[in-house]
């Protein structure tokens, strides 16, 4: 609904009427349907005998796309107009930007600061209601998403209920797909938040402004009925195969039949336990005092961050010990929860390796009593987790990596049951990678430093001398 676009789509009408009676052919069946889903910007001046009305947006997309779908399903053209006309009457959009477009063979018509968005911008350019300083998107999307539902033609078309929507995310030309990711994962929850439940969901670049830097948000709402909402679906499913539009497909869940492949309960109840809490603290303060030599032997062969890394780690467990939210009546439901801490709070290569080391080893723990946990037995579990990290990385032993001071230490505990010679072990064969050719990980790029060791290894020696502390 731009005044040029409705001028010159009507002059089309006219002149194939035209054409038909000049060619003394039967006057054609010939329907045009105007999309006005834009309620960034409501001219309060149009009443009931018309006037500008408001904008068509990338909802457009969508009267097109459904409107399609039931002409190729053989719907006729009184139809197809019925359900474009219904799909527009019940699209909302609105749209906000960084800054205009750069119109080609013109240049920038206009420009906001650089701390400065504009909501309700057009696809033409056109000034939006409101330019102000730029929001994080978490407070700018569902803003946007109750924009749409508290507007007016929103309420009007609604009665105030909520519903099903298709949830349409559309790239005005100039979002990068990580902000679009976001985004769409932002307005799919302000969707939810505000009562409606998005069963389609859309996220792409539909209708652009040129490479207008911004994206606009579109919701249209699903008829009510079970039988007309399955059918317009069925239409929104349709797939399209033209350069404007992205199929999305729709799978319905059917949920898990196969026990063996369900998830295992993922709340525990928290526990306290003052032998885990002493290793734990003792563990974490042992980091704290390594972490800058780690962080230097990563700066002169990697890059400088395993010690922060590996601190992050022991805090985040430190600080779950200390509030007691772990489960430390449990050894294997501890160590699971102490891996998805690890997850969370490290990054990189290593925090993957100790994650997926402690997945086994709490794998390994189901299988023994508690009661049984000699340190033999540990050791053995330990041994065990390792050939469960061995399935993912081809680091071994010899390779330069903390693989060197880990197996040692598993190895020497299960033969011996000795946790004072297990340390030893694994600080030898962490020493031993200062003569080590790197065999993995970014140390590979770099230029062998002489009598330099392993940031890993030298970080797991610091866990295990806070571990091995605490124990004895």
């Amino acid at each position: 609904n731009y005044t040029g676009d409705v001028l010159n789509f009507g002059r089309a009408v006219e002149r194939f009427k035209s054409e038909r009676a000049n060619a003394r052919k039967p006057p054609p069946h010939i329907a045009m349907v105007v999309v006005d889903d834009d309620v960034g910007v409501v001219n309060p001046n149009d009443d009931a005998e018309g006037g500008v009305g408001r904008r068509g947006l990338a909802g457009t997309v969508l009267v097109y796309k459904i409107a399609g779908a039931m002409a190729v399903m053989g719907g006729t053209l009184d139809k197809v107009k019925e359900l474009a006309e219904y799909t527009v009457k019940h699209t909302f959009t609105i749209g906000c930007a960084l800054n205009a477009a750069s119109v080609p063979g013109i240049g920038m018509p206009r420009s906001l600061e650089d701390n400065e968005m504009e909501i309700g911008m057009g696809i033409h350019n056109e000034p939006g209601f409101e330019t102000k300083t730029i929001e994080p998107a978490r407070v700018l999307v569902p803003s946007l998403v109750r924009h749409i539902v508290d507007s007016l033609p929103f309420k009007k078309v609604s009665g105030g209920k909520t519903g099903r929507v298709v949830l349409l995310v559309n790239n005005l030309g100039a979002t990068s797909n990580i902000e679009m990711g976001l985004v769409t994962k932002l307005a799919t929850e302000a969707t939810r938040d505000a009562g409606f439940d998005p069963v389609r969901i859309f996220s792409g670049t539909y209708m652009t402004g040129l490479a207008m830097p911004g994206i606009s948000i579109t919701l249209t709402l699903v008829p009510d009925g079970e039988i007309e909402g399955a059918r317009f679906l069925t239409l929104v499913d349709q797939p399209a195969f033209c350069s404007g539009w992205t199929n999305h497909t729709h799978v319905e869940d059917a949920g898990c039949t196969d026990e063996a492949a369900q998830g295992p309960a993922t709340h525990v109840m928290p526990a306290r336990d003052a032998q885990w809490e002493s290793v734990i603290s003792t563990a974490y303060h042992s980091v704290v005092s390594a972490e800058p030599e780690v962080t230097h032997l990563d700066q002169v062969m990697g890059d400088g961050d395993c010690g922060q890394v590996l601190l992050s780690g022991a805090t985040a467990i430190f600080e779950a010990s200390s509030s007691a939210q772990l489960p430390l009546n449990d050894p294997p439901a501890a160590l699971a929860r102490i891996s998805s801490l690890v997850e969370d709070a490290m990054g990189g290569t290593s925090g993957i390796i100790y994650c997926l080391f402690l997945d086994g080893l709490a794998q390994q723990l189901h299988h023994v009593d508690s009661s049984a946990l000699t340190p033999r037995v540990w050791g053995k579990t330990m041994l065990g987790a390792l050939e469960t990290l061995y399935q993912y990385t081809t680091a071994r032993p010899g390779h330069r990596t903390l693989i060197d001071a880990l197996e040692p230490f598993a190895r020497t505990l299960e033969s011996t049951g000795s946790l004072t010679e297990a340390l030893e072990a694994a600080i030898k064969g962490a020493d031993d990678t200062k003569h080590m050719l790197p065999k993995r990980g970014r140390a590979v790029y770099v230029q062998q430093k002489e009598n330099l060791a392993d940031a890993g290894a030298v970080g797991l020696i610091s866990v295990l001398k806070g571990i091995v502390s605490a124990l004895q």
